[in-house]
């Protein structure tokens, strides 16, 4: 009996086991099993590097990349060219963050049946990108390096982030990694860059003056030309402005009253309004996380927070999160979270779908709303409304200084038309004066957006 009893117990015991073995298993399944699936390089959902199954569309269902078979792309180049750097590359080169984070979506993953369309296409992966808007964006970059953006400052969509230089996946150049016209080949500027702003952040200076000084909007400023801070000097590049409202110099894009405000904020005040608002801080959305900017003047000399007031010193945006907090002035304050993919489907179901995500009110509405009066007022006074045919247009252009090259040129703005609510970002490097530069490219991608989009 005890030789029987022992046993029983032992395979109690062994089937106690047996069954937690079972239990954990089925726990860690429930807990990592998408996890496991779609782990990096796996053959059922990865090609090498970038992930290897499902279809890539634009937000009007062109084909952009069939990722299965090696990958094939759309049968035009300019298009091809236009979209790589969100897409990938056949070899990793580039990469494509965006399609491998929803890569358990695009398998058609379930608990139940495991990679259920395992063997077949795949998914669909609608993106928020125009082709039509990217194409145009490229065509009217040329030879310029940076890149061009628009999104839609209500929902979000990222409906147009061309970035150059780039290349032709299906016929992949042979360059020399030392050739200038290369740099930054594989680089997506648009979330992977950081450009010392110029002008264009006059539009923070101006919202931190709002904000910090009730007296703002009823001051005056007296250009000569330029100004003396201590043994240096601030120089505005086009002259005198002389006696002007804070209108008149923002329109003028005057260095040395956007110093004096600068200056008279403070350090600290102008270093905790940058916080506030968060456009130094990195962008995440799809598995992307942006480079993040710099704004550091506590400490610094008179002159240095004068520079930074103007764009220049240390100061760097991220063209994203800098064209994120553009479509919270045109949005009355309130940050709308940008994403690139709006939705995923396998099957004819609906494995993910994008929603809109407010962000934080950054800035009040009454300031949005004088950031915008002036915004519109250099577009009609100075850069031309012409420009922009059957659109209401408010920017601010910026020529930003850097060291051994041609200022990048640089513009930012929105439309103020409901139906066609954009934001929208150029930046192209080593090219002189955003409104020579950027305006122009900014025109002829709004265009094709009015045309596209309504």
């Amino acid at each position: 009996m005890n030789r029987i009893a022992t046993r029983v117990w032992a395979l109690l015991l062994f089937v106690a086991v047996l069954l937690g073995g079972f239990g954990f298993f089925l726990s860690e399944y429930f807990t990592k099993g998408s996890d496991w699936v779609v782990v990096h390089g796996s053959p059922h959902v990865y090609n090498g590097e970038n992930i290897g199954c499902g279809v890539v569309v634009d937000r009007d269902s062109t084909l952009l990349v069939d990722l299965n078979d090696g990958r094939v792309y759309s049968n035009a180049e300019d298009l091809r060219r236009a979209t790589v750097h969100w897409i990938g590359d056949r070899y990793g080169s580039i990469s494509a963050p965006a399609l491998s984070h929803y890569a358990r979506e695009m398998a058609g993953f379930d608990y139940f049946n495991g990679i259920y369309n395992y063997g077949q296409t795949g998914g669909v992966a609608e993106l928020t990108l125009s082709a039509e808007m990217q194409t145009e964006a490229l065509e009217a970059l040329g030879d310029y390096k940076g890149t061009v953006a628009v999104f839609n400052y209500k929902t979000g969509e990222i409906l147009c982030a061309v970035t150059t230089p780039t290349y032709d996946p299906d016929n992949v150049p042979d360059f020399d990694k030392d050739d200038p016209a290369y740099e930054g080949l594989y680089v997506n500027r648009f979330i992977q860059s950081a450009y010392t702003p110029g002008s264009i952040f006059k539009i923070v200076t101006l919202a931190a003056a709002l904000e910090n000084d009730p007296e703002i909007l009823n001051k005056t400023f007296t250009c000569k030309g330029s100004m003396q801070v201590g043994a240096d000097e601030i120089i505005c590049d086009d002259g005198a402005h002389w006696e002007q409202d804070l209108k008149q110099a923002f329109c003028n894009s005057c260095n040395c009253a956007f110093a004096q405000i600068a200056m008279d904020l403070g350090a600290e005040v102008m270093q905790s309004f940058v916080e506030k608002i968060g456009i130094m801080q990195p962008v995440s959305f799809d598995g992307i996380t942006t480079e993040k900017g710099n704004f550091s003047v506590v400490g610094a000399d008179q002159v240095n927070v004068a520079w930074s007031g103007v764009g220049q010193y240390l100061d760097l945006v991220n063209p994203c999160a800098f064209l994120r907090f553009v479509g919270a002035v045109a949005n009355g304050g309130r940050a709308v979270e940008p994403y690139l993919v709006d939705r995923v489907s396998v099957d004819g179901n609906t494995t993910y779908k994008a929603t809109v995500r407010a962000g934080e009110q950054l800035i009040s509405t009454e300031t949005a709303a004088v950031l915008q009066e002036y915004m519109l007022n250099n577009v009609t006074a100075k850069y031309g409304a012409e420009k922009f045919p059957g659109l209401i247009v408010g920017a601010k252009t910026g020529t930003a200084e850097v060291e051994g090259q041609k200022p990048n040129a640089m513009l930012a703005g929105y439309v103020a038309d409901p139906e066609m609510p954009l934001a929208f970002m150029v930046c192209v490097e080593d090219a002189g004066y955003g409104k020579t530069v950027c305006v122009p490219i900014a025109s002829q991608v709004l265009d094709i957006a009015a045309k596209s989009l309504k």
